[in-house]
């Protein structure tokens, strides 16, 4: 597990620099910077704030002192957010969309997992029917027009729960469901594919055949089995949500980390598009050596690292 462990660990530092490596040279491929759109800068006044960001320097002293820097932990300033560094910007709106990931993770899995479960042990009724109708639309219908609908039935008509903003508990209920609707369906799907898979096994049978009772069967034997592929999917899917959706911040006016990483791209802030980078794929290779790690906890006929014959 260890030595598993300590070679991941050295991948994932490389996975790292190629996906850092490969942002910096695309950002400066495209024509242009981060101060181009500024019309009314004077010339000589743009030149010296470049001159002070180094962005006259050649690209590879750019690579290296941003590398350098990186490796210190500092992922610089941002170029559009005067006064501001792109630390602060992920310290300060990271737990936003933290808070409303987990939240979101939490409705996905308490609810996706236990109707897939039904609707495996109901094949082809009308539960089962009403269900891939249900997660068919939650896969089908984009996330800004499933938010705009919570808005004008719980805000708008009936007034019960806040159309915006990220205060108490109540403002979370209607940014959450609509973040988690797309994972939910997604999860519904696959364990109900997965159980259906499973419980076609021998061993199924065989606990059958010994008078086990249905409910025991399903959730003691045949659900951790079948929920390896839906870990797969939990993996990228955490570190999707935990970093924020920026249609969704937007339309909730919520202060995340996924509206910043939007905005910079259109303000080309180099160094805003280079940390959220770095930061959104750190998590998302953490998420995937969670969920190895977790295989042999589901299957104990999985052993990490391995080699088949």
């Amino acid at each position: 597990m260890l030595q598993y462990l300590i070679k991941r660990f050295i991948n994932s530092i490389i996975v790292l620099w190629i996906v850092m490596t490969l942002t910096f040279v695309l950002m400066h491929a495209i024509p242009g910077g981060p101060f181009t759109a500024e019309k009314n800068l004077p010339p000589v006044v743009k030149a010296n704030i470049e001159a002070r960001y180094r962005l006259n320097d050649p690209l590879t002293e750019q690579y290296m002192d941003y590398v350098d820097n990186l490796l210190h932990g500092d992922l610089g300033p941002s170029f559009k957010y005067v006064g501001r560094s792109v630390n602060d910007i992920i310290s300060e709106s990271f737990p936003v969309s933290f808070e409303l990931g987990v939240e979101s993770i939490i409705i996905a899995l308490l609810a996706g997992i236990p109707a897939g479960v039904f609707a495996a042990y109901r094949r082809n009724r009308w539960q089962d029917r009403t269900l891939n109708l249900l997660t068919t639309l939650g896969i089908a219908v984009p996330g800004f027009v499933l938010a705009a609908l919570l808005v004008d039935i719980f805000a708008m008509k009936l007034g019960i729960l806040p159309a915006a903003m990220w205060n108490d508990w109540s403002s979370r209920i209607l940014p959450a469901v609509a973040l988690a609707a797309m994972p939910m369906a997604f999860i519904t799907r696959l364990t109900r594919s997965s159980m259906l898979d499973v419980l076609g096994q021998d061993y199924i049978k065989t606990a059958r055949a010994k008078g086990l009772g249905n409910v025991n069967i399903l959730f003691r034997h045949a659900l951790p089995n079948a929920l390896i592929p839906v870990v797969t999917y939990i993996g990228p899917m955490v570190a999707g949500i935990l970093t924020g959706s920026f249609v969704i911040e937007t339309i909730f006016a919520i202060p995340g980390l996924g509206r910043y990483f939007v905005t910079s791209i259109y303000n080309r802030d180099y160094t805003v598009i280079l940390g959220v980078t770095v930061f959104y794929s750190a998590i998302i290779i953490l998420m995937n050596m969670l969920v190895d790690i977790i295989y042999p906890l589901l299957d104990p006929r999985i052993k990490l690292g391995e080699k088949e014959d």
